[in-house]
C-alpha cells in the first residue's frame, strides 16, 4: 500500500519554470532600466538553476526535501512560485564576514576549517563573548547553531551539544553556521512595539530620494522664465505709444536698443545656468515669439509682416490674461506664483529629516515621531537655508510613519500597517518575543528571538502530497534546547486573542493571509486550546484532498453556527458536519502517520462533501473527478471555496476556541466588510477580467454573513438596513449587481431559503459566491440591461 502510493506522488512539472526563465531573460535583454535589467540577470541565473535540477534529479519540486542531499531543516533559496534553485540559502561563496573570522582566528579561509575552530576553547571564548554581548545577527537559522552549541557547553549539557555537532558537521563545509558579528549595540527590547521599518531603513529610502524633474521644471518656469517674460513684455509696451496702441508703433530709440541688447544678453546666461525648463525655447510660446523678435530689432533687421503679427499677437494674449506688468492683477499672480516657487523641494525636506533621524540607534523603530515630523527649525534654516516653519509633505510623513515603534493595535488604528498582508509581515517580531520568553536564560532568549526572525524570512516551499513546511521545532539546534522551555500556554493564547481581535475588527472583510495563519497557528499550539487553523489552498496545484483539521474546523464551525444566518444562507447541514467528522476520527482516515501515505493524512469525508456542493453550485456535473480536474482551476477553486464557506475560513475556530470578541460588537465588522464588498465590486465594472475581483467580493460578502450571524436578531435587522443604504450610495452599477446577493441575505434573516440552484423570487434573490466554471452573474452590467429596455 505505502509503495504504490510512494510511486502515485505528484511532482512539479517544468512548464512554470520555463515561463519565469523567458519572462527573466526579456527583462534582462529588453529593460530600459540598468538596475531592472541586473535584477533580471540574477532571476535568469536563479531560474536556469532550478531547471537544470529538475531536468538532472538534483531538485524534486513539491517536496519539503526538494534538494538531494539535504535535510528538511537545511533553509533553501526559492523563487517567485515556491521553486527551490538547489542553492542553501547558507551556502554560495564565503561573506566577508566570514573571511574576516578566518583571517582573526587564523584558520584557512574555508567554512569547514571556521567550524572546527568554533569546536576548540579558543572557538568557544568567541562564541561565549558574543552570546554575552547580544551584538550579532542571525540572518538564516543556520547562522544561530554555534552559538546555541556554544551556549549548550556552557550549562554542562555536553552529550546535547555533541549531538548537536554530529548532525551539523557533515554540512559544516558547505554552510555557515557561524553568526554575524554586529558593530551595534543590541536593540533593547521594546515590549510589544513594533515597527515596519528601522530607523536605518527609513535613512536609505529618505537618501535614496532625488529632485523631482517635473517639479523642479515648473519651479524653474515660476521664479526664472516668467518673470523674464514679464520683462521681455514690460520692454515691447514702451514701444506701444501712450495711448495703448500696438507694438511698434513708436521708433525704438538708442536707449531702448541698449537696454534690449542687455535683455538678451542676461537670456544667453539663463538660458545656460537654467536648463530644466525648455518651454522658452519652444517658437511659438510667447516668450520665444518676444525673444526672437528683440533679436531681429536689436541687430537692426526690420520685423517682417508676419513676425510683427506675431508679436503683436503675443503681446496682446500676454496682457489680456495677466494684465500690464506692475498691475495690481498682474503683482498679485507673481506673488503668489513666487511664493509657490519658494517652497522647499520634497528633496531639500528629506534631507533635514536625515539629518534628524541620525542622532537616533539605527536598527529600531521611532518611539516619538513628533520631533522628527517637526517644522524646519531656525537652526535648519541656518545650516540648510530652507525656511523656517515649513511643514514636511504628506509624502515624507509617509515614510517616516513607518518606522514608528508602537503597539501593533496602534500602528493597525494610524493607518502604518495598512492591511492583513502587513500585518502578517509584523507579527513574526511578536511571535519571536513570545516564543524566547519562554526560555529562562537571558542570553540563550535572546538568541531564540534573532533565530525565530531568522526561520520566519524564510520562504514557503511550493508543497504537493499535503506535505507540510518545515516548522521551527524541527531545527536541530532548536530542537537542541527544547527541554529549556518553560510554560508560555496563556502568554500564548492571550496573544493569539489579541491578533485574531485586531486581524477581524482591523481589516474585516479580508480573509486571513496565509502568513499570518502560520504565525497564528504557532501561537495556537503553543497555547494548547485546540484551535485549527486552515491555510487557503492555492487553485491551480490542488489535489482533490484536504487534511483533517479541515474537517475539525467545519465542525467547530458547527457548534458555533448551526442554526443562524450563515448556516441557512450557505445551505449547511452542520449537524451531518458533526457526524462525519466522528466517524472519520473513530476510523483511521485523517490520522497523520508518519511516513505514512498521503491518504492517511487526508480527510476523504469532507473531500467529498466539498465536490458535491461545488457541483451543485452551477451546471457542471457531480463528483470529485468532474469538479476538480475536469474543469481547470476554475473548478479546483470552487472546491476550495466550499471549504472556506464550511470552516468559514478560521474565523469561527478564533470566535469558539480562542475567544476573540472584537469591540464594540459584530455588527460594526459586518458593515466595514460590506464597504470592501462594494469596492471591489465597483472594480468589476468595464473589467476585461473581472473574476479575480469577483472572488475577493464574494470572500469579503462571506466576511460580512459572518459577523451578521452573531448578531442579535435586532441587531440582523439594523445592519441590513445599513448595507441597503450603504448600496444606495453607490454608483448605480454597483447597487444593481448587490441587490440580488442583498435580496438573498434579507430572505433568510427573515426565515426564508433559496432554491437548490442557489437563487429565490424568480432570480431576483441570488446566493453570492466568488468561483464558477460557467459565468457569474455579477460580471453582467444590470444597468446596461435596463437602459435596453429588455
Amino acid at each position: 500500500m505505502d509503495d504504490n502510493a510512494d510511486q502515485q506522488r505528484l511532482t512539479a512539472a517544468p512548464g512554470y519554470a520555463q515561463g519565469q526563465l523567458a519572462k527573466a531573460f526579456t527583462t534582462a535583454l529588453t529593460h530600459q532600466d540598468a538596475d531592472t535589467r541586473r535584477r533580471a540577470a540574477g532571476r535568469v541565473k536563479r531560474w536556469r538553476a532550478v531547471l537544470a535540477g529538475m531536468s538532472g534529479g538534483l531538485l524534486t519540486i513539491g517536496s519539503r526535501t526538494p534538494v538531494t542531499g539535504f535535510p528538511a531543516w537545511v533553509t533553501p533559496e526559492v523563487v517567485h512560485g515556491g521553486f527551490a534553485t538547489g542553492t542553501p540559502g547558507a551556502g554560495g561563496p564565503l561573506q566577508p564576514y566570514e573571511t574576516r573570522l578566518a583571517e582573526q582566528f587564523g584558520v584557512p579561509a574555508d567554512r569547514r576549517a571556521l567550524f572546527a575552530h568554533c569546536l576548540t576553547d579558543t572557538g568557544l571564548t568567541w562564541l561565549w563573548g558574543q552570546l554575552n554581548s547580544g551584538r550579532y545577527e542571525v540572518t538564516v537559522p543556520e547562522e544561530g547553531a554555534l552559538l546555541t552549541m556554544a551556549w549548550l557547553v556552557r550549562h554542562g549539557e555536553t552529550a546535547a551539544a555533541l549531538d548537536l555537532v554530529a548532525e551539523l558537521a557533515p554540512f559544516a563545509g558547505r554552510l555557515r553556521f557561524l553568526p554575524r558579528p554586529s558593530s551595534g549595540r543590541p536593540a533593547p527590547d521594546a515590549g510589544d512595539a513594533l515597527h515596519r521599518r528601522s530607523v536605518a531603513a527609513t535613512v536609505a529610502t529618505l537618501a535614496r530620494r532625488r529632485p523631482n524633474a517635473a517639479v523642479e521644471t515648473q519651479r524653474a518656469a515660476l521664479a526664472v522664465w516668467q518673470p523674464f517674460g514679464d520683462e521681455l513684455l514690460a520692454h515691447w509696451l514702451e514701444t506701444a505709444g501712450t495711448e495703448g496702441g500696438p507694438v511698434l508703433e513708436l521708433s525704438p530709440d538708442a536707449d531702448w536698443l541698449t537696454r534690449g541688447a542687455a535683455l538678451l544678453d542676461r537670456y544667453g546666461l539663463l538660458a545656460e545656468r537654467h536648463t530644466r525648463c525648455g518651454k522658452h525655447r519652444r517658437p511659438k510660446e510667447n516668450l520665444a515669439i518676444l525673444r526672437g523678435a528683440l533679436e531681429e530689432t536689436v541687430a537692426g533687421r526690420p520685423l517682417d509682416p508676419r513676425r510683427l503679427g506675431l508679436l503683436r499677437h503675443a503681446v496682446t494674449s500676454m496682457v489680456r490674461r495677466r494684465g500690464i506688468p506692475g498691475s495690481a492683477r498682474h503683482t498679485g499672480l507673481r506673488r503668489a506664483q513666487r511664493t509657490q516657487a519658494a517652497l522647499p523641494s520634497h528633496h531639500a525636506l528629506a534631507q533635514v529629516v536625515v539629518g534628524r533621524l541620525a542622532a537616533l540607534p539605527q536598527e529600531s523603530g521611532i518611539a516619538d515621531l513628533t520631533p522628527v515630523l517637526a517644522p524646519v527649525s531656525e537652526r535648519e534654516e541656518r545650516d540648510t537655508g530652507l525656511p523656517a516653519g515649513a511643514e514636511l509633505p504628506l509624502a515624507l510623513r509617509r515614510v517616516v510613519e513607518r518606522a514608528l515603534s508602537a503597539p501593533v493595535s496602534i500602528l493597525v488604528e494610524r493607518g502604518v500597517v495598512p492591511s492583513a498582508e502587513v500585518l502578517a509581515a509584523l507579527v513574526p517580531q511578536l511571535v519571536a518575543v513570545t516564543t524566547a520568553r519562554s526560555y529562562d536564560d537571558e542570553a540563550l532568549r535572546t538568541l531564540m528571538a534573532a533565530s525565530y526572525r531568522a526561520f520566519r524570512n524564510r520562504r514557503s516551499l511550493l508543497l504537493l502530497n499535503l506535505e507540510r513546511q518545515v516548522r521551527i521545532e524541527e531545527l536541530p539546534w532548536v530542537r537542541a534546547v527544547s527541554a529549556r522551555r518553560g510554560d508560555t500556554t496563556a502568554e500564548a493564547g492571550l496573544l493569539l486573542r489579541q491578533l485574531g481581535e485586531l486581524a477581524v475588527r482591523g481589516f474585516p472583510g479580508t480573509i486571513l493571509p496565509n502568513p499570518l495563519v502560520r504565525e497564528l497557528g504557532v501561537l495556537a499550539r503553543q497555547s494548547e486550546l485546540g484551535a485549527p487553523l486552515v491555510e487557503e489552498l492555492a487553485a491551480d496545484i490542488f489535489m482533490d484532498a484536504f487534511g483533517p483539521k479541515f474537517l475539525v474546523a467545519a465542525g467547530i464551525a458547527g457548534e458555533l453556527l448551526g442554526g443562524p444566518v450563515y448556516e441557512r444562507y450557505y445551505g449547511i447541514d452542520y449537524a451531518a458536519v458533526r457526524e462525519l467528522a466522528f466517524a472519520e476520527a473513530g476510523g483511521s482516515a485523517g490520522r497523520p502517520e508518519k511516513g505514512g501515505s498521503v491518504a492517511a493524512r487526508t480527510s476523504p469525508g469532507f473531500m467529498r462533501l466539498c465536490a458535491e456542493r461545488a457541483a451543485s453550485a452551477s451546471s457542471a456535473p457531480a463528483g470529485s473527478a468532474g469538479v476538480s480536474r475536469g474543469f481547470g482551476v476554475a473548478a479546483n477553486g470552487k472546491v476550495i471555496e466550499q471549504s472556506q464557506i464550511l470552516t468559514t475560513h478560521n474565523l469561527a475556530t478564533l470566535v469558539h476556541r480562542v475567544g476573540i470578541a472584537p469591540e464594540p460588537g459584530w455588527a460594526e465588522p459586518a458593515r466595514r466588510a460590506f464597504g470592501t464588498v462594494c469596492r471591489l465590486t465597483a472594480r468589476v465594472h468595464h473589467n476585461a477580467r473581472p473574476y479575480s475581483t469577483i472572488k475577493d467580493a464574494a470572500y469579503a460578502w462571506r466576511q460580512s454573513v459572518f459577523h451578521l450571524s452573531l448578531c442579535t436578531p435586532a441587531e440582523q435587522r439594523g445592519v441590513l438596513a445599513d448595507l441597503g443604504a450603504e448600496a444606495a450610495r453607490q454608483p448605480a452599477h454597483v447597487a444593481a449587481r448587490l441587490a440580488p446577493a442583498l435580496a438573498g441575505l434579507r430572505l433568510v434573516v427573515e426565515g426564508g431559503a433559496f432554491e437548490p440552484d442557489g437563487t429565490a423570487d424568480g432570480g431576483r434573490a441570488r446566493r453570492l459566491l466568488g468561483w464558477t466554471t460557467d459565468g457569474h452573474w455579477l460580471a453582467a452590467d444590470p444597468t446596461a440591461v435596463e437602459g435596453k429596455g429588455s
